[in-house]
């Protein structure tokens, strides 16, 4: 889905709106202001989800960690939007029963009883399952923990696969005439009175000019830099860099219930099931003292994280784990507006909007902070001070509009059907592509009678016929853009197949 001459040309009109990020914020600003009748163009200068938000926790949840430090505004809204997304994307946001042991060193009972009954009760009515407390040493959780930890609580919030709800929400604004276009940086950004003039540079290194009435920096960590050295101002507000790092390990028990431990440093750490066979681990708060310049990419965690989760792990289970163990890591940079907090874990995860429209002239919004959970206010909320500057604008619309493939009542049902439509298919492979496609599943197979005519198999289920859909419907270039975002395959597929892939992908692009 790169840009051909035809569109640049088109490219040339005046929009209502460029977004400059392809993250979870600028994603949901595509796609709100493209669904009430603006002209929007979203430029990333990688691809989707290629930083940060590929890189989270994965999970759409409350944050139960903040009440501790008195956020409730934040855990009020994320715990009421975590029931919004669940019901437009029953496909890639499933509830997750969360277990909390209590152990001599940890938090005392009464005081995690009292936040989980605040939790239950502060996003007012809730699908989910209320908080109990439960029995570590019964059949459910025996043989997981070690024998120290014999009560605890339970409690459920949801998991979601952060690139491909970022990658879908792109595919829903492009649906409704957002010009969606990866592998392209914003060099620079000038104000001409009414309108912004933003020169663009794609893969061919060529530089093109577009027009703007508002221009939005959702650039994650590096909206100071695109402040600076794109727009040429200083920003009002100071950010902290902070890098949160997680370690993948084959699966340190067989149960789908994920664990929030709580560390001696005060932290907490999840474990939760992954991709079947894994569990992932997580995660870590480094402030990070670098500037985000243009060329600059996140980091890869660092062996001292990598020891510190690990041992909050060997901490709790009976299965100890260690580097040696790591089948993959991910870090993610996180761009959080500076409270004036001492300890990164305890800089507020809220956004901040900062909109700069002097004397009437072309406004320039800019996005701090924030979670995958609340993006949809966020945008909502960018929509509101921009209401002014478009007058037609629609109203709000997003928060009954479900998520491509999300089409369903129930995904259970739904993966069950799909199963009994094709008895020549795997189970286990149907399952998963319900999973990553939800109802465009059957758009992917389409008129295959057996798993063989997918085509090419690259190894971990992934077959030819989705990465012709990838690249055709959600804007997949090169191989990490598949394995790593668009899937989880990279855990499986071998050097043969990632080599077969790239081959593959290269002749379908020059093709």
């Amino acid at each position: 889905m790169s840009a051909n001459p035809a569109e640049r040309s088109a490219n040339r009109q005046i929009f209502d709106l460029v977004v400059i990020g392809g993250g979870v914020n600028g994603v949901w600003v595509a796609r709100d202001a493209a669904g009430r009748g603006l002209s929007v163009l979203l430029c990333e200068q990688d691809d989707l989800a290629s930083a940060t938000s590929s890189a989270s926790s994965k999970l759409i949840h409350g944050g139960l960690r903040y009440l501790e430090q008195r956020q409730f505004r934040l855990v009020r809204e994320s715990l009421r939007e975590r029931e919004v997304l669940r019901e437009n994307a029953h496909h890639l946001i499933h509830p997750m029963q969360f277990v909390l042991p209590v152990g001599a060193d940890s938090r005392p009972a009464w005081m995690l009883k009292l936040g989980l009954w605040i939790y239950d009760r502060l996003g007012g009515t809730s699908s989910m399952p209320r908080s109990a407390a439960v029995d570590l040493g019964s059949a459910e959780f025996d043989g997981i923990l070690q024998n120290e930890f014999v009560e605890g609580f339970s409690y459920y919030d949801c998991w979601v696969d952060d690139a491909r709800y970022v990658v879908l929400n792109a595919v829903d604004a492009a649906r409704r005439g957002a010009k969606i276009r990866t592998r392209t940086k914003c060099t620079a950004a000038r104000r001409e009175s009414n309108r912004w003039r933003v020169t663009l540079r794609g893969m061919d290194g060529k530089d093109e000019e577009v027009r703007c009435r508002a221009l939005v920096n959702a650039a994650g960590p590096w909206v100071s830099s695109v402040l600076e050295n794109v727009v040429g101002q200083n920003t009002a507000n100071a950010i902290r860099l902070v890098r949160g790092s997680h370690i993948v390990v084959p699966q340190l028990y067989d149960a789908a219930h994920a664990h929030i431990l709580q560390s001696p440093d005060g932290r907490v750490v999840f474990t939760i099931p992954f991709e079947d066979r894994f569990t992932m681990v997580g995660t870590t708060d480094v402030t990070m003292d670098v500037a985000f310049t243009a060329d600059w990419r996140p980091p890869s965690i660092d062996a001292d994280e990598t020891a510190y989760l690990c041992d909050v792990v060997n901490g709790y289970f009976r299965k100890q784990t260690s580097a040696a163990d790591v089948v993959w890591s991910f870090s993610g940079v996180r761009p959080l507006y500076d409270d004036g907090a001492g300890s990164p874990s305890r800089i507020t995860r809220d956004y901040v909007i900062e909109s700069d429209a002097p004397k009437g002239e072309a406004p320039l919004i800019s996005l701090f902070g924030g979670k995958v959970t609340t993006a949809r206010k966020l945008a909502e909320a960018v929509m509101s001070k921009l209401r002014g500057r478009f007058l037609n604008m629609r109203d709000p619309w997003t928060k009954e509009a479900l998520l491509p493939g999300g089409e369903m009542d129930d995904f259970p049902y739904f993966a069950d059907e799909l199963v009994g439509d094709y008895p020549a298919f795997d189970e286990v492979w149907l399952r998963a592509i319900a999973r990553r496609h939800g109802t465009r599943s059957r758009a992917i197979i389409d008129t295959a009678r057996k798993q063989t005519d997918l085509g090419w198999n690259f190894g971990g289920g992934l077959y030819a016929a989705e990465v012709d859909w990838m690249m055709a419907e959600e804007w997949a270039m090169e191989p990490d853009d598949i394995l790593w975002r668009r899937t989880k395959c990279g855990l499986a597929v071998d050097a043969q197949g990632r080599a077969s892939l790239a081959d593959y992908m290269s002749r379908s692009r020059s093709g």
